[in-house]
């Protein structure tokens, strides 16, 4: 008896988490589907739960803090505008962060000042200039070449913000081998750019 009651208090505090987290993406969901009709309580749930990790995001290619903020804001409200583009399909905060990614590569080049958005130590000064030159269209053409996974990976790493040990516990892998991925995407990227006389 007492092992089914144990089994039976395991199954109801399943349901409790399997709940609280199902309220927590639901809750998500429909502040995304109120900013559909610029819903400001929805755009302020938004902005409010992601700016912290945008800011993060950012810091690593500005330290003023007029500019992040500035280009933070820009950012959210691009997504706003082409909110009805995400379809439910995958993470929410991925889709955001290169929403932003793609405000910050866009706000340095009108004010054409090279995106420094790899940290390269393993190659060449020259193949990190030229590389650091690169803006986001560019980026991603260069990077459909790639395998998926590397291309996920540095997606996720460069691109995204996330740290390696986040992107071992999302895809499943070591911290080593997301490791190896960027290492071979920047490998395969100047690879790239030496082939179109970009690295020179």
């Amino acid at each position: 008896m007492v092992p089914d009651r144990a089994h039976k208090l395991q199954d109801i505090d399943t349901k409790i988490i399997e709940k609280q987290t199902s309220s927590i993406d639901i809750e998500l969901e429909a502040m995304i589907r109120c900013c559909h009709v610029n819903d400001r309580k929805g755009q302020e749930f938004i902005y409010r739960k992601f700016f912290a990790s945008m800011h993060r995001m950012c810091t690593k290619y500005t330290n003023d803090e007029d500019e992040l903020v500035s280009i933070i804001n820009d950012g959210f409200l691009k997504a706003f505008k082409k909110i009805d583009q995400f379809q439910f399909a995958g993470s929410f905060e991925g889709w955001l962060r290169r929403v932003v990614f793609s405000t910050l590569s866009d706000y340095f080049r009108k004010k054409n000042r090279g995106l420094a958005f790899l940290e390269i130590q393993d190659i060449g000064a020259d193949d990190g200039d030229a590389l650091n030159k690169l803006y986001f269209e560019d980026l991603i053409a260069y990077l459909n070449h790639l395998p998926e996974t590397t291309k996920k990976v540095f997606i996720k790493f460069h691109l995204e913000g996330y740290s390696h040990q986040e992107i071992c516990d999302e895809l499943g892998i070591s911290e080593g081998t997301s490791k190896w991925h960027v290492f071979s995407a920047r490998q395969k990227l100047k690879e790239q750019l030496t082939k179109n006389n970009l690295g020179k």
